[in-house]
């Protein structure tokens, strides 16, 4: 069965028009990119669907760094160059039919760029935004991840680990008590090192200190005299005075007072009347 040739006009119909158009761009995009591959051209094509949405391409050897980039250099390089020689020619086209076809094509051009300017600011808002979400998110989980593994760390929640993890849990407990002795015995032995030192040169302030006192003469202790040494006279008599020696005898039980003793002997003298 042949197809039957299509008329080149406006389709009436929109849903046949939306249709015929996606299926033609797809093909236009195809022979794009088998024009820039099959003979190494540099191509650009931008294409404005009934609705206003734009579709792009751009070559391989034009996409090394940025599509948006290459898309952009090439259409600078479009607007530069367009002129009526470089317009490809229908046969039977006079030069005012040229000459048209130049305006609809820059008028693309600036659509184009106008189109790009405003969806580039936009998008940059959104994809901050978006990527600031992100961020967010993923740092919120791995805090989250943090906090699970401290907590196992501490021995808390354990029930869901298996064996495998309960290991690998031990074994890096035991290294970081390895690593914590190991700086523990550091610190301990340099303030055992600085104590030495200050040991050894408190030594040898005293050794100095030792030097210097042999070195100097003896002092003379100063002569004090006392008052007792002034009067000996009269420190034997106040010696005497304080001797108190009893010599007399009296009869009775061991510390009874002398005037006692003499009331008890004047009452046995005494006749009996």
């Amino acid at each position: 069965m042949v197809r039957g040739k299509t008329q080149m006009k406006r389709i009436e119909n929109p849903t046949s028009r939306q249709v015929t158009f996606s299926k033609r761009r797809n093909g236009l995009l195809k022979k794009a990119f088998e024009l820039s591959v099959l003979c190494d051209a540099e191509v650009a094509l931008i294409v404005f669907s009934p609705r206003g949405k734009l579709y792009e391409f751009a070559s391989a050897s034009c996409r090394l760094n940025s599509h948006t980039t290459s898309i952009k250099k090439l259409v600078v390089r479009l607007a530069r160059y367009v002129t009526p020689k470089s317009i490809y020619i229908i046969k039977g086209s006079t030069s005012e039919d040229v000459t048209s076809a130049l305006t609809p094509l820059k008028k693309t051009i600036e659509r184009y760029r106008t189109y790009t300017k405003e969806n580039i600011g936009n998008k940059t808002v959104q994809q901050d935004i978006e990527q600031v979400k992100a961020d967010a998110d993923g740092l919120a989980k791995k805090l989250e991840a943090l906090e699970t593994y401290k907590r196992k760390l501490l021995g808390e929640k354990l029930d869901e680990c298996s064996i495998e993890e309960l290991h690998s849990l031990e074994v890096k407990l035991e290294r970081s008590l390895i690593s914590i002795r190991g700086r523990k015995t550091k610190l301990l032995e340099e303030q055992v090192a600085k104590l030495r030192e200050k040991e050894m040169k408190l030594r040898k302030d005293n050794e100095e200190l030792r030097e210097k006192c042999k070195n100097q003469p003896p002092l003379s202790a100063p002569l004090t005299v006392r008052a007792e040494d002034e009067n000996p006279d009269r420190n034997i008599n106040t010696t005497n005075d304080n001797m108190d020696v009893e010599t007399e005898l009296f009869i009775g039980l061991p510390g009874r007072s002398r005037s006692s003793g003499g009331a008890a002997e004047d009452s046995q003298a005494m006749p009996h009347s």
